[in-house]
């Protein structure tokens, strides 16, 4: 079921709680939330829907993906980028441009993936939202 979009700060400062099998409803949302807003949206964080779970979902090009309980396991290749912030002065965040996940998907099974460039930033973003981390 596509949610409203929150607008804004999302849970800053609030570390998102782990998905567990009763979030799989959840993810659906997420994803069809994304599919809905997908001229301006490329990812989006479970806060964004107004759930504290540790889900995403980005459009990784022909498919949307979700994951659950993703985890950054390895990064190389880092480059700095300037954030944006709506409440404080800009400031600066390191990213990396290859990164290697771990996840579970919608069956909860676990699943280990490398990705770079955009992908890699976008993932990269929506794990600061699940930390509670502004991002711009």
């Amino acid at each position: 079921m596509v949610k409203n979009v929150r607008k804004g700060v999302f849970s800053q400062g609030q570390k998102a709680e782990p998905a567990t099998t009763e979030d799989v409803a959840v993810a659906q949302d997420l994803l069809d939330t994304l599919r809905a807003n997908e001229n301006y949206c490329m990812g989006m964080s479970a806060n964004m829907i107004g759930v504290n779970k540790r889900i995403i979902a980005i459009n990784a090009g022909i498919v949307d993906m979700p994951m659950l309980n993703p985890r950054i396991l390895n990064k190389t290749t880092p480059y700095e980028v300037r954030k944006i912030q709506r409440s404080a002065e800009d400031r600066t965040i390191t990213r990396y441009d290859v990164i290697e996940v771990e996840y579970e998907d919608m069956d909860f099974n676990k699943k280990k993936q490398t990705f770079t460039g955009w992908l890699a930033h976008l993932i990269q973003n929506e794990i600061d939202r699940c930390e509670g981390e502004p991002v711009g």
